[in-house]
């Protein structure tokens, strides 16, 4: 039985996900750092393996996404010289099973590929995927499977810094729920504006979407902070915050298991 490490480089965060055959046993999230060599990887995720009870040396394949282009080599030299083979990096020429209909198809983040099949596989129906990472994106699917397009906007951490880096009087806050959207200070009135502002952002492109395409579109979300998001959102009808694993997973398969191509 293969034992296969997923790893999803986003901008900010690192989560990486262990799968025994089909079932994802393990997850982990870590600060990226495209500076981090091979053996510096080695020990983390050993490390956290280990924490969990996981056997280091049962790994025996990877698959790689990646939105940071330098992170990508210390990754595949961390995998040949610690698992004993490169990991099959999601890029322009993998199998994907899924039409891309964007102007230039290189020009689609591998995170949001990943995702819309992963969304496609569980649904099989019009889809938009809401990805609340670095930047907050939306990505829409045809009832066929096809990657249609889809839109970027800052993401709410990165307005969150901006406040507190370019308005000198406004501090750090936490991303969280005020109880009110009328705050009565000033750390409750920023929290009331990124949380309720953003799920209101939110409602607004998905609804000019399902307005735009000719067929219903089911909602998902996902990313870190898609649990928080949805519970003030009108659309957003379900959320997993581990698909873009779970999509690793299925390229992995698509690709070297043999499975369907594009």
């Amino acid at each position: 039985m293969t034992c296969l490490l997923a790893v999803d480089v986003g901008n900010t965060n690192t989560v990486l996900g262990v799968f025994r055959g089909s079932d994802l046993v393990n997850h982990f999230r870590i600060e990226t750092n495209a500076g981090r060599t091979s053996d510096e990887l080695a020990v983390l995720v050993r490390s956290l393996l280990e924490l969990q009870g996981f056997a280091w040396g049962s790994l025996d394949a990877g698959i790689v996404s990646s939105v940071v282009p330098p992170a990508v080599f210390p990754i595949q030299r961390f995998f040949k010289q610690y698992l004993g083979a490169p990991a099959l990096v999601v890029g322009p020429g993998i199998k994907t099973g899924m039409p891309i209909l964007y102007e230039n198809p290189r020009e689609v983040g591998a995170d949001r590929i990943v995702n819309a099949v992963a969304a496609f596989e569980t649904y099989h129906c019009g889809c938009i995927i809401v990805d609340f990472g670095t930047a907050t994106t939306w990505d829409v699917v045809t009832p066929r499977g096809e990657y249609l397009g889809g839109a970027i906007a800052p993401g709410i951490q990165i307005s969150a810094e901006a406040l507190y880096s370019h308005a000198a009087k406004l501090p750090r806050v936490e991303i969280h729920r005020p109880g009110k959207v009328i705050g009565r200070n000033t750390v409750s009135s920023m929290q009331s504006g990124l949380l309720y502002g953003y799920a209101g952002m939110v409602d607004a492109l998905v609804t000019r979407i399902r307005a735009e395409v000719d067929f219903p579109a089911k909602c998902l979300a996902t990313g870190g902070l898609a649990r928080l998001l949805a519970s003030e959102s009108s659309t957003i009808e379900t959320t997993d915050e581990l698909l873009t694993l779970k999509g690793l997973k299925i390229l992995y398969d698509r690709n070297v298991g043999g499975g369907q191509a594009s």
